[in-house]
């Protein structure tokens, strides 16, 4: 038996397909179409190094630019901030949130988990509407602010799991920048894997997130994120039914670049070993 299979509410209501959702999921599905034209088939003088270990592809570029075009076209006044490069405010007050390839190093090594994340903010700031698809599954996650969270137009719900032995915790591990936090980090993590059945490392946050909002996995905690790291998965998790928080336990994830996201049990005993190995001043700190 399934497990996660359970936690996945099906549903007979549709979810309304406004033109900003209907835009995400038109720009996700052309940068997917990319990833697995190239998939595999990746040359060494195709990959640059932008930061030490942190690497951008000619995909990743196409992917970007396919994804930006397609927003401009429909909303020619909203913003954009994309993460190799592509950003502009715009007069609407709106932004879209891109990592048109989250999983880079994955992909690089024929390493099959990578993703499409678009996520879109409102005039507020708020987030409206998110989309992570993963190409080599064609799942597509999908949320819009209000109206639940879906795969493959299935209605989806985080795990109800009370028994932490059973726990499947998802994190990334940190690879660059880490002197400062690496202690912190290893000894939350030796606290999570004494409170869980296993942890997984997949090398996508969106991934990881959205797997979450499905039920997959139990809870998810990562240090230093970017916006277009985690901003649809957030969104997803939050119309699942589950809590995101800045590590601090701050709803304000934007304030942040570590969070924490699961249920209410599971959100709760990460926020406690955050707390634990950070502190709250520390938690609060842009620095982590």
């Amino acid at each position: 038996m399934i497990y996660w299979a359970n936690h996945f509410h099906s549903s007979n209501t549709m979810q309304h397909m406004n033109l900003e959702l209907q835009t995400a999921i038109k720009a996700a599905k052309a940068a997917g179409a990319i990833t697995l034209s190239r998939f595999g088939e990746l040359s060494q003088r195709e990959i640059v190094a932008k930061e030490h270990k942190d690497f951008v592809t000619e995909v990743d570029k196409q992917c970007e630019a396919v994804i930006s075009a397609t927003i401009t076209e429909a909303f020619p006044d909203d913003g954009l901030l994309c993460e190799e490069g592509t950003s502009g405010k715009g007069a609407s007050g709106r932004t879209w949130i891109v990592d048109p390839l989250d999983g880079t190093l994955n992909f690089i090594h024929s390493f099959p988990v990578f993703g499409i994340s678009i996520a879109m903010t409102d005039a507020n700031g708020e987030l409206a509407v998110g989309v992570v698809y993963q190409p080599v599954l064609d799942e597509l996650f999908t949320a819009v602010r209000g109206e639940g969270a879906f795969l493959n137009g299935d209605r989806i719900g985080i795990s109800t799991r009370e028994d932490k032995q059973g726990f499947l915790f998802a994190t990334g591990l940190p690879f660059r920048d880490y002197d400062h936090y690496m202690d912190g980090y290893i000894a939350m993590l030796r606290d999570v894997i004494a409170d869980s059945a296993g942890i997984r490392r997949a090398g996508s946050a969106s991934i990881d997130l959205a797997y979450t909002a499905a039920g997959r996995f139990d809870g998810f905690f990562e240090y230093r994120l970017f916006p277009w790291d985690f901003s649809a998965g957030v969104l997803l998790v939050r119309e699942a039914g589950g809590i995101v928080t800045g590590i601090d336990g701050s709803d304000d994830v934007f304030a942040h670049t570590s969070i924490l996201a699961g249920s209410l049990l599971t959100h709760s005993l990460l926020l406690e070993k955050a707390r634990k190995h950070f502190g709250t001043g520390s938690a609060g700190s842009s620095s982590i």
